[in-house]
């Protein structure tokens, strides 16, 4: 009888991560809804029901902003489950208040990608062997003209979009750097990352009202649909013709909208140097090395 195969798709409850767990469903994948809101996460996983009728879907707790939330979560997953075979990391937070985690963190960059790195590395182990096994890492258009501010990790003297384009860029040298690891290790598991373009995803709503209203007026010249947008994280993890270390968008203007397709890095994610001592740099704000077996 052939095994189940099974997903994670974090911040599953709405907007991109809604349509991706929807598709990986429809696939074929039990899929496991990783979401901080619990009474949201079980709204959403009935309208996924109604979707999918003949979906199988798992709702786990899961606050990326607190890592003691991200180990209990991986406990909770490896309770009920004895493999997994792909894992989006997908949950985003866009905030321009400078708010902080629990832990003092720049509250993008514990989200964003710390969050997911540390998830990452619990759940790794679980993963078969083969090309099959994809991690996805959701970047971002913004990582264009963004950098990693080494001496000000925590965004702490930046300005405006600085912290929310470091930390998309953070996932973009996370998902390349884990691909040369994997591919270094012998390991056949993919890692890719992706961008899924201009979406209302949610992420709009921790807007000034000023800049909420007009990108609703500019909405329909640079956005699409969620399920458009989900497609980018939908072709990574599922498609047999891709190969790890591969960046996947949109292929319009700007790479806002249009069909799904190679991307294209911006030159402060083309430098693997960059990407490794942010690595070590991302281990030690965790506290503990990644396990890659």
């Amino acid at each position: 009888m052939t095994q189940q195969k099974i997903a994670i798709v974090t911040g599953a409850n709405n907007g991109i991560g809604f349509e991706t767990a929807i598709g990986m469903a429809e696939a074929g994948y039990h899929t496991v809804l990783a979401c901080r809101n619990e009474a949201k996460g079980e709204a959403a996983m009935v309208e996924m029901q109604l979707r999918v009728p003949d979906g199988q879907f798992t709702l786990l707790l899961l606050d990326l902003s607190d890592f003691a939330s991200v180990r209990d979560f991986a406990a909770a997953f490896r309770s009920q489950f004895e493999h997994l075979d792909v894992l989006i990391n997908n949950a985003g937070v866009l905030d321009y208040s400078g708010r902080k985690a629990g832990n003092g963190y720049e509250l993008q960059l514990m989200t964003n990608h710390l969050g997911h790195m540390l998830l990452t590395s619990l759940l790794l182990d679980l993963m078969p062997d083969t090309p099959e096994s994809r991690i996805v890492s959701l970047s971002s258009v913004a990582h264009k003209g963004a950098k990693i501010y080494f001496d000000d990790i925590h965004c702490e003297n930046q300005e405006g979009v600085a912290a929310y384009g470091q930390s998309k860029l953070a996932c973009l040298l996370f998902g390349d750097e884990l691909n040369r690891r994997l591919q270094a290790a012998g390991k056949k598991i993919l890692s890719l990352s992706v961008h899924p373009g201009g979406s209302d995803s949610g992420l709009f709503d921790d807007m000034s009202r000023l800049q909420y209203y007009t990108m609703k007026v500019l909405a329909p010249f640079i956005i699409h649909d969620n399920a458009s947008a989900a497609k980018p994280a939908l072709h990574a993890a599922l498609s047999a013709n891709v190969k790890g270390g591969d960046f996947y968008g949109p292929q319009g203007f700007q790479e806002l909208r249009g069909k799904v397709g190679p991307a294209k890095r911006d030159a402060s994610a083309q430098d693997p140097s960059v990407a490794a001592r942010f690595w070590d740099v991302s281990e030690g704000l965790i506290g503990e090395p990644f396990k890659l077996n």
